[in-house]
C-alpha cells in the first residue's frame, strides 16, 4: 500500500494536486533501471489516496534546454487554471558549462497528455544564484496573481527565492523569501510554502545539514519553517524550526490541499544518509528502487505540526485482533496496522528481530537489524509532550512508518525482514488497542 514505481527508480513525489475529481500524484523516475540517471515524470491517479492507476509518463526530457544526456525534468509542482493542469517543473542541461538549471512550463487539457510550452525556459537563476543550484518551483494563488517558491543556493548556503505572476506564463523576481544563516545546508531542494491554520509554513530540503543534538541526522534532511507572512511585503518570519521526520528514508516531500480541504503531504522513501553507501536491494535483483510515504494529513496544534495517515488508509483494515495487558506477543503475517495506546514511563516494541522501538526519559528510538535495515543505523527523536501514550506502526513488505501520539514524532523507514512471519512484542505497563491485517490494495 506505499506507492512504488511499475520499473526503474524513484524519488521526489511532484505535482500533488486534486483535479477533475481525482488525486494526481507525479514522481521523479528513471523507468529504465533502478538507479538515479536522466529524470522523467512518471504518473499515477486515485480516486481515494489508497489505490493507484498508473497513466503514462507526463514528461520526458527532450529539448535542448532539458537535454537527454545530461539533464532531464526536475522536480516541480502543479495548479489548476481555466479548467486546464498546469505542471512547473526545473529542466536541466549541460551546454558545456557545467549543469544549468530553469524553470518551464507544460499543459494538459485532460490530465493525462502534457505539451510544453514554446516559451520555455520561463526563466534563468538570478544574478548571484549559482545556476546549477536553482530548482524545484512551487505554484499557488492568491487572489488576482500567482506566486512561486524556487529552492536555490546563494555563497554555499541554502535560501528560498519568490517570484510573482498575472498570468502564469510571465514571471518576475520579487525577492529572498528565506535564506540559511550557515547553519541549515548548502541548498534548499523542494521548498513549499502554505498557510495552515493560522501560521505559514515554509518546508525546505536542506541538502548536507549538519545535526543539531537529536535533530537532522540523515545529511539530507527536511524542516518546517514555521513562522507569519506578511502578503504585502512579501517577508516570511520564522518563529521554530521543526523536524519533519525522524526516520531513515524520508525527503523531498511535497503538500496539496484537497477537496475536503485537507493539507497532505506525501514523501519520498528513499533517502540514505549522506555518508552511506546504500541502495536498495531491490535495486539489482528486481530493477526497481523507492517508494512513497502514505498520504498524511498536516495540522497545527500544540505550537507544532502533526502529521497523521489520511482516514482513508482505514479502510484497508481487515478484523483487528485486540491488544490489551502488560506484555503482549502477537503473531502477524504480511503487512499489518498496530493501533495502541499504551502507559507507563518507559517501554519496548519489537517487529520479529527486525525492528526495535525503545522509549524511556521522553526520548524514543529506532532501530534496525543489521539485515533488515541494509546495514543502517538506529535514529532517536526527543518527544515535545514529554512521554509517549499513542503509538501506530503501518508496517508495508518493505517500508515501516510509525506515528507517537498521533504524529508529534514520526519515523519513515525502508526495512526488509527476512520472513512475512514476525511476532510483534509490546513490553509496557498497560497497552490497549488493535492490531489489523490489510487488504491488498492492488486494483484489479
Amino acid at each position: 500500500y506505499h506507492f512504488m514505481p511499475q520499473s526503474g527508480w524513484m524519488n521526489d513525489p511532484n505535482g500533488l494536486i486534486f483535479f477533475n475529481g481525482q488525486y494526481h500524484v507525479f514522481y521523479q523516475t528513471n523507468p529504465y533501471n533502478g538507479f538515479w540517471d536522466c529524470m522523467h515524470w512518471g504518473h499515477a491517479v486515485s480516486k481515494d489516496l489508497v489505490h493507484w492507476e498508473y497513466l503514462p509518463l507526463a514528461l520526458a526530457p527532450s529539448e535542448e534546454y532539458d537535454d537527454y544526456q545530461k539533464g532531464g525534468c526536475f522536480s516541480g509542482s502543479a495548479i489548476e487554471h481555466e479548467g486546464k493542469l498546469y505542471v512547473f517543473y526545473t529542466a536541466t542541461a549541460n551546454h558545456g558549462n557545467g549543469s544549468e538549471q530553469s524553470q518551464c512550463l507544460a499543459i494538459s487539457e485532460d490530465g493525462i497528455n502534457f505539451e510544453k510550452y514554446d516559451g520555455n525556459p520561463l526563466f534563468d537563476a538570478p544574478e548571484g544564484i549559482q545556476p546549477d543550484s536553482f530548482r524545484d518551483p512551487k505554484v499557488w494563488k492568491h487572489e488576482n496573481k500567482y506566486y512561486m517558491v524556487v529552492g536555490a543556493s546563494r555563497n554555499n548556503r541554502g535560501l528560498a527565492l519568490i517570484y510573482e505572476s498575472a498570468d502564469l506564463y510571465h514571471w518576475n523576481f520579487l525577492n529572498v523569501l528565506a535564506e540559511s544563516r550557515g547553519e541549515w545546508g548548502f541548498m534548499w531542494e523542494c521548498p513549499d510554502f502554505y498557510p495552515l491554520d493560522g501560521k505559514q509554513v515554509l518546508m525546505i530540503s536542506p541538502q548536507e545539514m549538519e545535526a543539531e543534538g537529536l535533530e537532522f541526522h540523515n545529511g539530507n534532511n527536511t524542516a518546517f519553517l514555521i513562522g507569519n507572512y506578511d502578503k504585502e511585503k512579501l517577508k516570511f518570519t520564522r518563529e521554530k524550526v521543526q523536524s519533519v521526520d525522524y526516520g531513515l528514508d524520508f525527503y523531498a516531500p511535497q503538500t496539496f490541499q484537497d477537496g475536503k480541504g485537507r493539507r497532505i503531504i506525501i514523501g519520498w522513501m528513499g533517502m540514505p544518509d549522506a555518508d552511506e553507501e546504500y541502495v536498495n536491494p531491490t535495486a539489482e535483483t528486481e530493477g526497481w528502487q523507492h517508494c512513497l510515504t502514505v498520504p498524511r494529513e498536516v495540522t497545527y496544534k500544540n505550537a507544532m505540526l502533526y502529521q497523521y495517515p489520511v482516514e482513508e488508509l482505514n479502510g484497508l483494515r481487515k478484523a483487528g485482533v485486540s491488544v490489551s495487558g502488560s506484555d503482549v506477543e502477537l503473531p502477524v503475517n504480511g503487512p499489518f496496522d498496530l493501533d495502541i495506546k499504551v502507559k507507563g514511563e518507559q517501554g519496548k516494541i519489537s517487529l520479529g528481530e527486525n525492528l526495535f522501538l525503545d522509549y524511556q526519559d521522553g526520548n524514543i528510538s529506532l532501530a534496525l537489524s543489521e539485515k533488515a535495515g541494509a546495514g543502517r543505523k538506529v535514529r532517536k527523536a526527543h518527544i515535545p509532550s514529554g512521554k509517549v501514550e499513542a503509538l501506530r506502526i503501518l508496517a508495508d513488505t518493505t517500508a515501516v512508518e510509525i506515528y507517537v501520539n498521533g504524529g508529534e514524532v514520526v519515523f519513515s523507514t525502508r526495512y526488509y525482514p527476512e520472513t512475512d512471519e514476525q511476532t510483534v512484542k509490546v513490553e509496557t505497563a498497560e497497552v490497549d488497542g488493535e492490531v489489523y491485517k490489510l487488504k491488498n490494495c492492488v486494483m484489479e
